[in-house]
């Protein structure tokens, strides 16, 4: 639409390349537009809507991990909702989304990075403007490298993180 070409540059890590999860159908992409909430993939009745209790706020790839995690568990009493926009903030499409939950006690940003990196820092300020009750972090503990080193470790505190996301630490 415009005269000037501009390079679409896709920021994702490989393991959701080939994800079976992360698939799009053809016409998302030619009937679609690109969307800055993404309402949770499985709860779509208004009924089951009005039974969620709690709200996970993610972007990226734990959102997969959230997904993956719930359903093996079935739960029906928690929504995933991604945010694919932070900057400029989505607030009014992200009150829409919410409002088809009116029973919600407990919303969660859920960020695999450390607390001190990733979105968290730089939109929490957003969530305080909104009658949403407090809305809590839920991340990987303060580090000063963004990764931990060891692959073994990574996977125990992403089970953590999402884990505790869920509400399963008491399982």
């Amino acid at each position: 639409m415009r005269k000037y070409r501009k390079p679409l540059i896709v920021f994702t890590p490989k393991s959701l390349l080939r994800h079976p999860l992360a698939v799009s159908p053809l016409e998302d992409f030619t009937l679609g537009q690109f969307e800055v909430v993404l309402d949770d993939v499985d709860i779509t009745d208004v009924d089951a809507k009005e039974q969620v209790k709690r709200v996970i706020l993610c972007s990226g790839k734990v959102f997969y991990d959230l997904l993956e995690e719930r359903r093996k568990h079935a739960m029906v009493d928690t929504a995933i909702i991604r945010l694919e926009q932070l900057y400029p903030f989505p607030a009014q499409e992200l009150v829409d989304v919410m409002e088809y939950y009116p029973n919600v006690k407990t919303v969660i940003w859920c960020q695999e990075e450390p607390v001190n990196q990733g979105a968290w820092n730089g939109i929490k300020h957003r969530f305080e403007a909104y009658d949403y009750t407090e809305v809590v972090c839920v991340s990987r503990p303060a580090m000063a490298a963004p990764a931990v080193g060891s692959l073994y470790m990574h996977q125990r505190q992403q089970q953590a993180l999402v884990r505790e996301a869920l509400g399963l630490n008491g399982d």
